[in-house]
């Protein structure tokens, strides 16, 4: 309990409301909690926080009045109307210069419009990722504020208090400003768009070695504790790892086998893919990994599937620990062409929405507490250091150096999963980008000449730069057939 007024109000106690008050309150600072349902309110204060500095506020009067100017207000809710809503009701508690933030995973065009209008009422506004789930929010999350620059100086203390720390030292927080508005939230979209990719990935490559090679549970276990000794080295591969030796207590068995192959999603990959495709980038990793995910659903239609399509038999007939190494730099090569695009994604929307983005900076915000959390992010920094204006992170010496390393595994182990027919969706649309991305030639020369024959869309020349655009009566000109 405290007399004084409280550093910071949270609205919202779901787990993750409730989790990162606990965290802020850890960290010396005093916490007022409201909630919709007022008996979670008193249930919080009675139970996990009895004796703590924490002030239970039953309305959202009562709230701020416990708040210290200036005051700051963070949301815990559901994105959405709920956000639109309580910030109408807040405004009119605040004074100038007080700050909302909304901590959920907002859409960042909803951020975009919220700061323009809590900005025109006098008062400040954050739409912050919150990266790391239950365990992050209680322990420290990668944290990817964005909005209002001027409340940025009066939130960094605590929000760099309980952010996820990393280096030598274990003080460097995963907490920085990212940019005006909605950049916030869009750096926290891509950052799960990049872990979409990453887990479709990784199952692909368990795929390979269970189906392929045969390989059981504590095989798996084995081979990802070893993966994650080396390049892959990531709270991704780590995890999987762990998996790999659950047994369930009531059957025996390894619980993985026993999961339902059907997977949920909560819709920021599908944000990540529609958006792409209207800034014109190609962001493949995501959107494959969102189609598989979708594809899963379909289990019944599946099911019925599989008793009457046909395919080869998945077995693999060649050295099985050259084979573990070729998924292993598949998987690594793949790993970099998703966060290569992540980047490229990231770039083209600061150039479209105007801001500055410092990419390097933002890839060491996700050396902890994020669920795409990998000791290679260290690589991505060095890179834009070295060259600011990169234009692809596969054009660095790191990384171009690496997939050239893996390129023949990688190619063997896709065509090998194709005469197998085991679906990589996944590491085949990362090796097709790595290979269109490097091709100086493309054929969408025929593409625009089709485009030009039924639709007059004209097209340009390689042997007259700078001239057109051109249009021909193909029709006219073509060669007569009977």
């Amino acid at each position: 309990m405290t007399n004084r007024k409280c550093d910071i109000g949270l609205i919202g106690l779901a787990v993750m409301g409730e989790n990162l008050a606990l965290n802020i309150e850890s960290r010396g600072y005093s916490v007022a909690v409201f909630n919709r349902t007022t008996s979670k309110v008193d249930d919080f204060m009675a139970g996990r926080v009895k004796g703590q500095n924490f002030v239970g506020a039953h309305s959202l009067e009562e709230l701020v009045e416990s708040l210290a100017a200036p005051r700051k207000v963070m949301l815990m809710v559901k994105a959405g109307p709920a956000v639109d809503e309580f910030i109408e009701k807040v405004i009119p508690l605040l004074s100038p210069g007080d700050v909302i933030i909304d901590g959920g995973n907002t859409h960042f065009s909803d951020t975009e419009r919220r700061t323009r209008y809590v900005e025109s009422k006098g008062l400040l506004y954050i739409g912050t990722g919150v990266s790391g789930g239950e365990e992050g929010a209680l322990k420290g999350p990668s944290m990817m504020p964005g909005g209002s620059e001027k409340a940025w100086p009066l939130v960094k203390p605590i929000f760099q208090a309980i952010a996820a720390k990393v280096g030598p030292a274990g003080d460097i927080p995963c907490c920085e400003w990212v940019g005006p508005r909605g950049a916030g939230h869009y750096v926290k979209m891509v950052h799960n768009g990049i872990e979409y990719g990453d887990m479709q990935l990784i199952c692909e490559a368990y795929w390979m070695l269970k189906h392929a090679l045969g390989l059981g549970n504590d095989e798996l276990c084995d081979v990802f504790a070893e993966w994650n000794r080396g390049e892959l080295d990531s709270y991704l591969i780590e995890i999987t790892r762990d998996i790999f030796s659950v047994k369930e207590d009531e059957t025996g068995q390894h619980l993985v086998d026993l999961v339902m192959d059907t997977a949920g999603a909560k819709g920021t990959g599908k944000w990540m893919s529609q958006l792409a495709l209207d800034l014109g980038v190609p962001s493949t990793l995501v959107t494959m990994a969102v189609y598989a995910r979708s594809l899963s659903a379909m289990k019944e239609p599946r099911v019925r599937a599989s008793k009457v399509l046909r395919g080869p038999k998945a077995t693999y007939r060649g050295d099985r620990q050259k084979f573990i190494e070729q998924i292993r730099q598949a998987l690594y090569a793949s790993k970099i062409c998703s966060y290569a695009q992540g980047f490229v994604q990231l770039q083209a929307a600061a150039a479209e929405h105007d801001w500055p983005l410092k990419f390097g900076d933002i890839a060491m915000l996700w050396r902890g507490g994020c669920i795409i959390r990998a000791v290679f992010l260290e690589r991505i920094k060095e890179a834009f250091d070295k060259s600011p204006q990169l234009e692809n992170l596969l054009l660095a010496p790191y990384f171009k150096k690496a997939v050239r390393k893996a390129q023949t595994s990688w190619r063997h182990v896709v065509v090998t999963a194709t005469r197998l027919g085991i679906p990589v969706p996944a590491l085949s649309a990362a090796l097709a980008y790595y290979d269109g991305y490097r091709s100086e030639r493309l054929p969408a020369n025929l593409l625009q000449a089709q485009r030009d024959y039924f639709g007059a869309h004209t097209y340009h020349r390689v042997d007259k730069p700078g001239e057109g655009p051109f249009h021909t009566d193909w029709l006219r000109l073509r060669k007569q057939f009977d």
